[in-house]
């Protein structure tokens, strides 16, 4: 489509961001301070889109400002349009990652957090230090939101696909062991299915819904385990093992670290169980923007390092 030059002329540009703030908020208030302006101004710049646009763009409710349809139409093409704009002014050629400065928040889970975030903090240390990093729990069920909103720039966790707009990449994979104190079960050596489901369990949710890995492979077998604890707090299950006769499962190349550092034991699960892929997922529209762009090249390249070490264990 060719571009009439004209049809700008009696627009302001900047009610493209007021635009997305405020469907971004949904709050005349709240994208106020987003942008950094008075709330009778962004007042002012609602005024104008929905003049400019026909449209209400958002109605008061009981619950607060909800957007109209026409409104939840523009968000993603108007938010594509900004950071590619966002791209031109930032000039990709410039980049250099010795001197950026820009912060991304995470979704991530603690299991994978453990895992990756240590060694993407002593890569960004050497060689973007201006990289700071905001990690946060992973909710599957608000993170796609999340991520279009804008509240989150990438997600890192077992993420198979998102939307239309939404990019994914696999990271690295790994497989399971059980962790136990051997002093407190009495057990020396691999476990054997009936010492397994013999054990209470403890187990470590993210959604906090519907059977985790172990309990999926045993009901292939007509087994089933008791659980004596379930907890969101990955870290502390360890400490859980040490001092109770429990058996956590977990990824592989984790239970042994944790097993060295406090003189536990690990095990094959006795059950087949599938590998695991760890992946990362982000806004298609931040695919061209120079610091995104090599974060993501930095986690693919850790990802790799994680795969050949889960090889190494896994011979």
């Amino acid at each position: 489509m060719t571009i009439k030059h004209r049809d700008f002329a009696g627009i302001d540009l900047n009610l493209v961001v007021a635009l997305d703030v405020l469907l971004t908020e949904s709050s005349v208030t709240r994208a106020a301070v987003k942008v950094g302006i008075t709330q009778s101004a962004m007042s002012s710049n609602l005024a104008c889109l929905r003049k400019l646009l026909g449209d209400e763009l958002l109605t008061r409710t009981p619950d607060g400002m909800r957007p109209t349809p026409r409104a939840l139409a523009l968000v993603e093409p108007v938010r594509a349009a900004l950071r590619q704009f966002q791209c031109i002014v930032l000039r990709e050629g410039d980049f250099d990652p010795a001197t950026v400065e820009r912060s991304f928040t995470l979704a991530i889970p603690g299991s994978v957090e453990v895992r990756l975030i240590p060694r993407l903090l002593a890569v960004l240390a050497r060689e973007a230090p201006g990289i700071r990093l905001s990690l946060i729990g992973l909710d599957y069920a608000s993170v796609l939101g999340d991520l279009d909103a804008d509240r989150i720039d990438m997600v890192v966790g077992m993420i198979s696909q998102g939307q239309v707009h939404h990019k994914v990449r696999p990271l690295y994979r790994f497989g399971f062991l059980s962790l136990f104190n051997p002093r407190l079960l009495n057990v020396s050596g691999p476990l054997s299915l009936d010492d397994f489901v013999r054990f209470p369990h403890i187990l470590t949710y993210l959604t906090g819904v519907g059977p985790g890995v172990v309990d999926e492979a045993l009901a292939k077998v007509g087994r089933t385990r008791r659980l004596a604890a379930a907890t969101p707090r990955f870290a502390t299950v360890p400490f859980h093992v040490q001092a109770a006769p429990l058996i956590a499962t977990m990824a592989d190349a984790l239970a042994t670290t944790f097993a060295d550092q406090l003189d536990l034991a690990t095990s094959p699960v006795p059950v087949p169980t599938e590998e695991i892929v760890i992946s990362m997922l982000w806004h298609a529209s931040y695919d061209r923007d120079p610091a995104h762009r090599g974060l993501r090249e930095i986690m693919v390249r850790l990802g790799r390092e994680a795969g050949s070490d889960h090889e190494k264990e896994a011979v």
